[in-house]
């Protein structure tokens, strides 16, 4: 489904991902775990077309997407949802929502989805008419995944879900992930908690300075000791 070949990337002269490479197949979850500065939100930075790959490839079922704009990439199927949620805070919540299906012209399906990813978060429903800005920190995020969906995904690319979150927002985001995996959409989850990535994943790539230093299932990951020195017994 999702194929990265050897990237290389830069922020300026700073080298952020060094001869990466990972797939994801379809229908598949997959972690990428890595201490900060790892270059994991670089990774999806480009996956999206945010940032130009110095060297190597990205498709998507077969086709060459690294030199598309943003937009195509979305077209394409792949929705990303950033790190720190990244939402219109004057606009109220339905509006947010609406605003991730802004290249869909499917109005009624849109319709469906809308309500169909509203059930998904309950919370939301309660509050569709009031900003995004007077959201709880669970609840802008809960949002900014309603959003992404909206785009009607192949692929959710989710960059640190659970940052900041309360305990029970952090069940409740378990909750959801795990259930969007199970609607059949494919998950790229990017997370510093390595015991979050690993209970919703099957499998997945550790990012070390740049590179992908390991991969392998859950299990492997999880039995790893190196994967354990580098996360100080938090699996």
């Amino acid at each position: 489904m999702l194929e990265v070949k050897n990237l290389s990337v830069y922020y300026g002269k700073y080298q952020a991902l060094r001869d990466a490479t990972l797939r994801v197949e379809k229908g598949e979850s997959v972690a990428v775990i890595g201490p900060n500065g790892s270059g994991k939100t670089a990774l999806l930075r480009t996956i999206s077309g945010l940032l130009r790959p110095k060297q190597g490839e990205i498709s998507f079922f077969g086709e060459r997407i690294d030199k598309l704009q943003t937009h195509e990439i979305v077209e394409r199927g792949i929705s990303h949802c950033p790190e720190r949620k990244k939402l219109f805070p004057d606009m109220t919540v339905i509006e947010n929502l609406e605003f991730g299906a802004y290249l869909r012209k499917d109005t009624k399906k849109i319709q469906r989805d809308l309500k169909e990813i509203i059930s998904l978060f309950p919370l939301l429903e309660k509050r569709k008419n009031q900003r995004a800005k007077t959201l709880s920190g669970g609840e802008q995020q809960m949002l900014s995944i309603g959003r992404a969906l909206l785009a009607n995904p192949k692929l959710l690319m989710l960059d640190e879900p659970s940052l900041g979150l309360a305990p029970l927002n952090r069940e409740r985001l378990i909750n959801v992930i795990g259930e969007i995996h199970r609607r059949g959409i494919a998950i790229l989850l990017v997370e510093q908690d390595l015991g979050l990535a690993l209970s919703l994943c099957t499998r997945g790539y550790v990012l070390e300075q740049g590179r992908v230093c390991l991969e392998g299932s859950r299990k492997y990951l999880k039995g790893n000791p190196l994967v354990k020195d580098a996360y100080l017994g938090l699996i």
